[in-house]
């Protein structure tokens, strides 16, 4: 068992840290919003601090799971950061989803404490970290630490591999959402097409969910983008800032992703009309609009 601290306590962060302190371990928590914190720790014990600088001092492992990269900076460099409390060897897992040179300027911060830091975004979504099975994709210079932190990674992930070096973590996430893009817009426009067509969505989705057009995303998504229903987790808003790195990142490299980008701007049209916060999947309203 080890004394963790988790920094962030959104739809993600909570069921997290939760499944820590379920696993054992000494947790402390901190988030932005304190009244937050302090439903957290009634619910699952351990201690709410007012500062990541106090949960960095009183921690082994600092996780944090925050919203972008400004959010990252605040929290890991500030008067009241994760590196002012930090003791040498402590061990900084970030689980936000943030731009490749974001966890490289970290890590470089982070080296000059004596701390090391590993990029760490997940996969899985709200639904997989309330049951404990995210997959973890990790970039870390150091092995030792990699292999450290594993074992309480474990508590709420099914799959934790180390990509390579720091930023590899958050190219893999990039992977990640450039697929889940294409995805979406593929189920977007192949349900409006069966609409159109007079089909009964349903039966679509049961039918081709059992042969080559089977996904996560159709298992999970197909019947409640037939209903129209979009509060499931991860926000329109969100991934437009992930659609966004992963074009910036494509840009510095050389790699060519049209649809991405194309995609990427019909997020950006529903955030537009006010549909930011609904979940990814209503991508096909902007379909059915057009």
């Amino acid at each position: 068992m080890a004394r963790v601290g988790f920094c962030g306590l959104g739809v993600m962060g909570y069921p997290m840290a939760g499944h820590l302190a379920k696993s054992g371990h000494d947790v402390v928590v901190y988030n932005r919003t304190s009244t937050r914190a302090l439903q957290w720790v009634a619910e699952h014990g351990g201690h709410a601090l007012p500062s990541p600088k106090e949960v960095a001092a009183e921690s082994d492992v600092v996780f944090l799971c925050v919203g972008n990269d400004d959010d990252v900076r605040q929290v890991m460099l500030s008067d009241d950061g994760i590196l002012e409390g930090a003791v040498s060897s402590l061990v900084v897992v970030d689980h936000t989803t943030t731009s490749a040179q974001l966890a490289r300027d970290m890590f470089e911060s982070s080296s000059a404490f004596e701390v090391n830091y590993i990029d760490a975004p997940v996969s899985g979504g709200q639904k997989g970290a309330e049951s404990g099975a995210l997959s973890v994709m990790c970039g870390s210079i150091d092995q030792k630490s990699f292999d450290a932190v594993t074992p309480i990674i474990s508590a709420y992930a099914r799959a934790c591999v180390r990509m390579g070096g720091v930023g590899s973590g958050q190219l893999t996430k990039m992977v990640n959402q450039i697929m889940i893009a294409g995805v979406l817009e593929g189920m977007s426009e192949g349900l409006a097409f069966a609409q159109n067509s007079g089909l009964d969505l349903h039966a679509v989705v049961d039918v081709i969910s059992q042969g080559a057009a089977h996904s996560w995303q159709l298992e999970n998504r197909g019947h409640t983008m037939a209903d129209g229903e979009f509060n499931f987790g991860f926000a329109v808003e969100w991934m437009v800032k992930d659609l966004r790195y992963c074009i910036e990142e494509a840009h510095r490299i050389g790699s060519n992703i049209p649809m991405t980008e194309m995609v990427a701007k019909m997020y950006e049209d529903l955030v537009e009309v006010g549909d930011g916060r609904l979940d990814t999947s209503s991508l096909i309203r902007r379909v059915q609009n057009h």
